[in-house]
């Protein structure tokens, strides 16, 4: 518990916990409010924006949670969605959360309310009938797990079900019903009640010291509902780089001096430093989200900072292009880098204290050949150049970085001792010979430092606190605090988690590269990519990328292939909420309205927000309806069945929105083997009611065609779960990965779209416009099927 010390009557301080309790906040919150300078300077600012004092108690903590979670990238909207509380448009923690992540998605642009509302579940209100009724039936779904638990059963997991079905409902509420409900089903509690749950034993996870278990502890947590709670327990003050303990050197961890660390404390004031360092020889994939999560995450967390660092190293393979592409990526994320660096800031710097360390005797000049040193290694052979006299190094280094030597004929190594039979700590690559104009340094450089030399280097340097990393890195631990070691630098705590594998897909750079180069796929934005911008293109938001990594979470343990079906569920649960419906028919077929006048035209309401109230007049779009209809050419069908719901001769089905029509005569092409037009008769009072629902698009007037779209259709990419661990990886490429419709038919309303909108066509699943679209022809890209087959909307086969 934090005890807040106030002296005297009419201090600050008790002027501001007077203004906190003011607001509703309890005691104890406001209190600790007052321990953090930054937490206190947010909330005054925030209740002036309010001007409200004597407020409840629920929008107090709204309020308070504002002050304290609130992104820095959308900060401009703060006072709308004060305004929104303090009306109580938005009035519990549910609504709030939707809100702020919303805002983050959109940083410092425009927005349109509709959406916004829409998005956080402005006006829909929850009866406690209804979620009284919905607990009943979850309570019923889960009634053999609950008999079998009885109150050890997961309370949490109950209310996220209800939650998932009333997302705007009260979560406290909820909770106090559902444990309410529980007395009458299981009875008194018993003694094996009261006792706590033994948990499955399990093979643990081994950490070097408390610092790791410490960061572990922060990683591995169950998630909280709050989505800018990055990591678990926020409140928790865990200043894991102040507490590392000293090593004695027997095994690879941070071993810095009491004046060291001092040092470095005094630099970053005892705040978290992170760093994100890609290397620019490519586009950032799924696999770098999880990376920029972690690492700015774990920033914003603890309220420090993330570098954006580009390990320019290797001039060959980087370009401009990619340095430009990742900066506005990551942007795009919703991250912030406190600075962007790069390597090649510190060439100079890194060039010393190789002459330091070949003056130390700790590197030497090498001339094998990489096939030669693999051979060594393999042996456990000193290499024939490791013992040349340190004079000779100095000089032959030079000649290096003059340019006098060859390319390939000559390294710099490290002269690391061979320990555990770690064989990567056999004399690392510290520097090589590279002939290439580098993006930033251009040609003033003709040798580069290796990764393995310079990334721990600049960790140090820049006063990183943890150097966080993929697991396939683990093994270069030893070798990352032998040379801070030997260099006398400050030493970052180092902590790997396991990477990310999504199925169907690679996330190699040089496998994509290869895609790419190939011409395999169109471009790095391909949307059957995994790539960052390849998943924007398609129409998926930052805001369901982030939901995915931390639903996914993050372990030490072997990750396990995670099948892009999840990703895709997350994308669906945020487009159900904020892709407005339309209509669209992907494959026209004909359908005349024989008793409907030639000139008339229609005009019906048709829902843009299903969710909306009905007597909300936004929620509606205007389509007009004509004598001539076209839908899908899956939906008509020449012999009928009872688990068909489509059009089929002398059968009525009802076109959504409009009215039941039914199936008079078919018309042949002539081949008499193809239907191209089919003439049906419509209700205009409602009479029956068709088990079958078609979408249709309409010719806007007589004889005038529909506005014509081109929609194109996604598969994955691969057939096989993991392409990447097959020889023949090229391969496995699915063929029809990619499908191309041109002469679509869309309502009028689409007319508008811009690059970027989303929408549910009806039964066919969410489009995003695409950036090929022009003024002349719309261009759409399939982000997701609905969670229906797609082929129940739509075939691409015309009807025989």
């Amino acid at each position: 518990m934090v005890v807040v010390v106030v002296e005297g009557g009419d201090s600050p301080a008790t002027e501001k916990l007077e203004l906190f309790l003011s607001i509703g906040l309890d005691r104890r919150t406001a209190e600790n409010a007052l321990v953090n300078p930054k937490v206190t300077s947010n909330l005054v600012a925030v209740i002036e924006e309010a001007g409200v004092k004597g407020s409840s108690k629920t929008i107090g903590n709204l309020l308070y949670t504002v002050a304290t979670k609130y992104p820095t990238n959308a900060l401009l909207h703060r006072p709308v969605l004060i305004k929104y509380i303090i009306s109580s448009k938005i009035k519990n923690s549910a609504q709030l959360d939707a809100a702020l992540s919303f805002l983050s998605s959109i940083g410092s642009d425009s927005f349109d309310f509709k959406n916004f509302e829409e998005v956080s579940g402005v006006g829909v209100e929850v009866s406690i009938e209804e979620i009284k009724s919905t607990i009943e039936a979850v309570l019923e779904e889960n009634m053999k797990s609950i008999l079998e638990l009885r109150y050890h059963i997961n309370v949490g997991n109950l209310c996220g079900q209800v939650r998932k079905r009333h997302p705007w409902a009260d979560a406290k509420l909820i909770k106090e019903l559902i444990e309410n409900n529980l007395p009458p089903i299981l009875g008194e509690k018993t003694d094996a009640d009261k006792e706590p749950m033994k948990k499955k034993k399990g093979k643990p996870v081994k950490f070097e010291d408390k610092t790791e278990a410490i960061v572990a502890s922060s990683l591995l947590s169950e998630e909280e509902e709050n989505p800018f709670s990055i990591f678990p327990n926020p409140e928790e003050n865990i200043k894991v780089h102040t507490e590392i303990f000293f090593s004695d050197g027997n095994i690879w961890r941070a071993y810095n001096t009491k004046e060291r660390l001092e040092q470095h404390l005094k630099a970053t004031g005892g705040k978290v430093f992170t760093r994100f360092p890609p290397e620019p020889n490519g586009y950032l994939h799924i696999g770098h989200a999880k990376a920029l999560y972690i690492d700015f995450g774990l920033a914003r967390e603890k309220d420090g900072v993330c570098y954006l660092r580009f390990d320019d190293t290797n001039p060959v393979a980087e370009r401009m292009e990619y340095i430009e592409h990742i900066k506005e990526i990551i942007e795009w994320m919703g991250w912030k880098p406190f600075k962007v660096t790069y390597t090649s800031d510190y060439f100079d710097h890194l060039y010393e204290l190789a002459v330091e360390l070949i003056k130390m005797g700790l590197a030497y000049v090498d001339h094998q050949t990489p096939e030669e040193i693999k051979e060594y290694r393999e042996k456990m052979i000193n290499s024939p150049w490791r013992d040349r006299p340190i004079e000779e190094s100095l000089k032959l280094f030079d000649e290096m970085k003059r340019g006098m030597i060859e390319e390939g004929k000559a390294t710099l190594r490290l002269k690391q001792d061979m320990q555990n039979n770690n064989k990567n700590m056999c004399d690392l690559i510290a520097y090589r010979i590279k002939f290439s104009t580098h993006p930033k340094a251009g040609d003033k450089w003709h040798i580069y430092p290796s990764y393995d030399y310079s990334h721990c280097i600049v960790d140090s340097l820049e006063n990183i606190t943890h150097s966080l990393c993929s697991l396939e890195f683990e093994i270069r631990r030893p070798s990352y605090y032998w040379l801070l070691l030997v260099l006398g630098l400050y030493q970052p705590h180092v902590w790997e988690y396991s990477r990310l594998n999504v199925s169907n897909t690679v996330m190699s750079k040089r496998k994509l590269n290869r895609l790419v180069t190939e011409k395999w796929v169109d471009s790095w934005d391909d949307p059957r990519l995994m790539t960052l911008a390849g998943l924007r293109r398609r129409g998926v938001s930052s805001t369901s990328i982030n939901a995915f990594i931390r639903r996914v979470g993050i372990t030490r343990s072997d990750n396990s292939m995670i099948s892009s079906d999840r990703l895709d569920y997350h994308i669906r649960e945020e487009l159900n909420k904020t892709a407005p419906r339309t209509m669209v028919v992907l494959h026209p077929l004909k359908v005349i309205i024989t008793n409907l006048d030639k000139e008339s035209i229609l005009y019906l309401d048709a829902r843009m927000w299903p969710h909306a109230p009905s007597d909300d007049a936004s929620s509606y779009y205007n389509v007009p309806f004509t004598r001539v209809v076209y839908i899908e050419s899956s939906d008509f069908r020449l012999k009928d069945s009872k688990d068909y719901y489509g059009l089929a001769p002398g059968k009525s089905v009802l076109l959504k929105y409009a009215f039941p029509i039914r199936c008079t005569e078919v018309i042949y092409g002539e081949n008499l083997d193809t239907v191209v037009e089919v003439h049906a008769e419509y209700e205009l009072v409602k009479e029956t009611k068709p088990k079958g629902v078609l979408h249709w698009v309409a010719e806007p007037s007589p004889g005038a065609e529909p506005l014509k779209v081109e929609v194109r259709l996604f598969e994955k990419l691969f057939h096989s779960e993991n392409p990447s661990e097959l020889e023949d990886w090229l391969g496995d490429l699915n063929p029809h990965s990619k499908e191309i419709i041109n002469d679509a038919y869309a309502v009028p309303s689409l007319a508008g779209a811009s690059i970027g909108d989303k929408f549910q066509f009806e039964r066919l699943g969410y489009f995003a416009v695409d950036l090929d679209s022009t003024d002349k022809k719309l261009v759409f890209n399939r982000t997701v099927t609905l969670r229906d087959s797609f082929s129940k909307g739509g075939s691409s086969k015309p009807v025989k």
